[in-house]
């Protein structure tokens, strides 16, 4: 049964207490202590507890709140709780619970969601149109790696007649689901280790974590991995598996805990990389330091760095936000005058990558910063998308969603080549091995006389390309090559 469609466990539950291992948490008014729990409209939440809590504990410390715990991650002590209580965050205490639901509805509305075409966040509609099943057979078989000349510019056209990488690495696709029956995922695409976390826990069902309205994760996949075979695409890593880790809604919505359930579920099951081609919502960029934020950004980075430790390596999109993420003195990020952040992005423990056009130029949608963006990739721009897999055929999509599987497929290669290395010793790797280019003299995208962003840094690594061009070529032959650029 769906989170959603649980019913608190807490009605008529007692007063307030306070567990011994959790945080002492400020009362609530006096009249409320003795009042029995609320139930109006169920609600889900991501909670923190204090690190080392049990299950046990955290399940009680949730019903003491009017809450349900229907999913926890002891490894770092974050858990998912529906709850009919409005006072259901006070109850917990600050800086503990937080819900994008709720922040919807407080909205009015659907919010700002990530858009199925990887272009700025934009609002949406309540209803999306249902995709059809792919006919394999009613794909077209012509052969269009001729037009992937973002596979050229990585030198990923040459670098796979070296190795198109191995079966034993797996990245994982937290994103709107792949269409497993497209011919060039159909043998890449491990239903065994895919799983949908719409709910904030994994379900195994093809369901649960096929796509349903977006073709958005299939095209993602498609760079990282659709099949060498003479026809259609032909993926960075052509020789890797993909899992489906879907954590996109059909409205186009991510919520944390469910980035939460797909970074927890690559860790546990050994994944190599995981691509993470969205932004969490409820903002798509966040430029308000508050309390509700922190929570998300403590439970994503608690996530992300337990990742790391069991070995899987984080890549993000920096974002189509075209802002500058670049943390500011106090350790936030900052665009124009506000402090803003994008998640993962924008985490310690996440290669965060900008996009580039067909000149090598960063795209101007694409955001930035010195200190966030690791490494750039093709995005498109100006017309001239990346051309990948999508349910019944192909389509060319522009934006950071489609830089970074770029670097996530380079990262298979160099994880296929040596399998020994560590996170840090991948992440090195993929730095080390890109092409460092320089910030541009003159960044006037619109041609009106003003700098469309400023670039910060120098060559070997700056705000708009962090340490380069990712080189696919370099990967496979194992030290510095030069990618020809097209």
């Amino acid at each position: 049964m769906s989170v959603l469609g649980r019913v608190s466990a807490a009605i008529g539950c007692a007063a307030l207490t306070v567990l011994a291992q959790a945080v002492p948490v400020t009362p609530v008014a006096a009249e409320d202590d003795a009042a029995d729990c609320a139930a109006e409209r169920a609600t889900r939440y991501v909670v923190l507890f204090d690190r080392g809590t049990p299950e046990d504990d955290a399940g009680t410390r949730a019903r003491d709140a009017c809450g349900d715990l229907t999913g926890y991650y002891p490894e770092i002590a974050v858990g998912v709780v529906t709850s009919a209580d409005p006072r259901f965050t006070d109850r917990m205490g600050p800086g503990r619970a937080f819900s994008a639901q709720a922040e919807r509805r407080a909205a009015g509305g659907a919010g700002n969601a990530t858009s199925p075409r990887g272009e700025r966040s934009v609002p949406v509609s309540s209803t999306r149109a249902t995709l059809d099943p792919t006919d394999p057979g009613a794909i077209p078989a012509t052969d269009r790696t001729d037009e992937q000349w973002d596979m050229a510019m990585i030198g990923a056209d040459r670098a796979r007649a070296v190795s198109g990488g191995s079966a034993d690495v797996v990245v994982g696709v937290l994103d709107s689901g792949i269409d497993a029956r497209h011919p060039d995922l159909a043998d890449a695409v491990e239903p065994a280790l895919s799983a949908g976390c719409l709910s904030g826990v994994p379900d195994t069902t093809e369901d649960a974590w096929a796509p349903t309205t977006s073709v958005h994760g299939t095209h993602v996949a498609g760079t990282i991995a659709a099949a060498d075979d003479g026809a259609g695409v032909t993926g960075v890593a052509p020789g890797v598996r993909l899992a489906s880790v879907k954590v996109i809604d059909d409205r186009g919505r991510v919520d944390p805990e469910a980035v939460v359930c797909g970074l927890m579920w690559a860790a546990r099951k050994g994944f190599a990389i995981t691509n993470s081609s969205f932004a969490v919502e409820p903002w798509a960029l966040s430029c308000a330091q508050t309390e509700q934020r922190e929570v998300v950004r403590e439970a994503l980075a608690r996530a992300t760095s337990y990742a790391t430790s069991a070995g899987v390596l984080n890549v993000a999109a920096a974002t189509n936000e075209s802002v500058n993420l670049s943390p500011s003195p106090e350790g936030r990020a900052t665009a124009r005058s506000s402090g803003c952040d994008s998640l993962p992005a924008g985490l310690r423990d996440v290669v965060a990558v900008s996009a580039v056009d067909d000149g090598g130029v960063k795209a101007g949608y694409s955001s930035y910063g010195l200190g966030v963006v690791g490494l750039a990739a093709p995005g498109g721009d100006s017309g001239r998308c990346v051309l990948s897999t999508v349910p019944g055929g192909y389509d060319s999509l522009c934006g950071t969603s489609m830089a970074a599987p770029h670097v996530s497929g380079v990262a298979a290669l160099l994880a296929s080549a040596r399998p020994d290395r560590g996170v840090r010793e991948l992440r090195t790797a993929l730095e080390r091995q890109a092409d460092p280019i320089s910030c541009p003299t003159d960044y006037d995208l619109t041609g009106d006389g003003t700098q469309d962003a400023y670039c910060a840094g120098y060559t070997a690594y700056n705000g708009f390309y962090g340490h380069g061009m990712v080189d696919a070529l370099a990967a496979v032959r194992g030290g510095t090559v030069t990618s020809a650029a097209g």
